[in-house]
């Protein structure tokens, strides 16, 4: 989102322009930045908003939080729910172990009766028994085993209900995402807070943006990404030279704003354009500025 300033009035432009004994700049417009509002991501009471106007904050600094009594008493539940359903894991791994050492003895047993059976000892009715045991022990080791994926899924279903929570606790941190000095603050502590709603404005200051309108006479000559002059208002009447990066240009043209003037005063259509300016303090939001189409070095 981005904040429009308002231009000043065209008196003021021609005051300026009358204090100097240079020539006109080629555009006139006001300073503003890339403004950002940062909203809440969840609902619930602010519990401390640590937020002032006119300070910086750095990106990824702690501000605040929204209540999360709720979703904390939550947490160690579904922890608890996974240690139980895992536990279901280790039982079937046991009771596996006890049918697979069965097996072994039948196992032992089949070749005893089968050398038995060689030996005139033994009948093959005792070694279909035999056999038989052994089937219904296999068909529940595969049975056991089959029983792995379902506790796995349970597993994983708590597991992302798990990291729903631990999202939902993270967005209740009110983390300031950019560099920037808070031009508003929109919300107190103790108020209740739904996601999406405004809780504060930020803009980098470091880097401003002058907003012109020039002719279409002049466009022509202005290219995305080069440099020109870009002047303000110093001390005792002196102008302040700053270099300015053309970072966008109207595609269309439009009337030209009452409160502006261009160097062919009062043209019929215009085009906006916008210059990056580093800002060393000195440049402030709604400041008048000049463009001077004479590139700068």
């Amino acid at each position: 989102m981005k904040t429009t300033i308002a231009f000043l009035t065209a008196a003021m432009f021609f005051s300026m322009a009358c204090n100097r004994n240079d020539d006109l700049a080629d555009a006139y417009g006001n300073f503003e930045v890339d403004e950002t509002v940062i909203s809440a991501q969840t609902a619930g009471e602010i519990m401390a908003f640590d937020i002032k106007e006119g300070e910086k904050y750095e990106s990824g600094q702690l501000v605040g939080y929204i209540d999360t009594i709720e979703l904390y008493l939550l947490k160690p539940e579904l922890e608890a729910n996974i240690k139980a359903t895992a536990s279901k894991r280790q039982n079937i791994s046991t009771q596996i172990g006890v049918l697979k050492s069965q097996m072994a003895n039948l196992v032992r047993e089949q070749k005893r009766v089968e050398n038995l059976i060689n030996s005139g000892a033994a009948t093959t009715k005792q070694l279909d028994d035999i056999n038989g045991q052994i089937d219904v022990v296999k068909q529940q080791i595969r049975n056991a085993k089959s029983q792995y994926a379902a506790i796995d899924a349970q597993i994983l279903a708590i597991e992302a209900k798990l990291r729903q929570l631990n999202e939902k606790i993270r967005k209740s941190h009110i983390v300031n995402p950019v560099h920037g000095v808070v031009l508003a603050k929109l919300a107190e502590p103790h108020e209740f807070t739904a996601p999406g709603k405004p809780l504060y404005k930020i803009a980098n200051i470091d880097e401003m943006n002058l907003r012109v309108f020039v002719a279409g006479s002049q466009l022509s000559g202005i290219k995305l990404g080069d440099t020109y002059t870009v002047k303000i208002d110093g001390p005792g009447g002196n102008m302040i030279e700053y270099p300015g990066k053309v970072i966008w240009i109207a595609d269309e043209a439009e009337f030209t704003p009452k409160t502006i003037q261009t160097k062919e005063e009062r043209v019929d259509l215009v085009y906006a354009v916008k210059l990056r300016v580093k800002n060393d303090g000195r440049i402030k939001i709604g400041m008048p500025g000049e463009l001077w189409l004479n590139k700068s070095n």
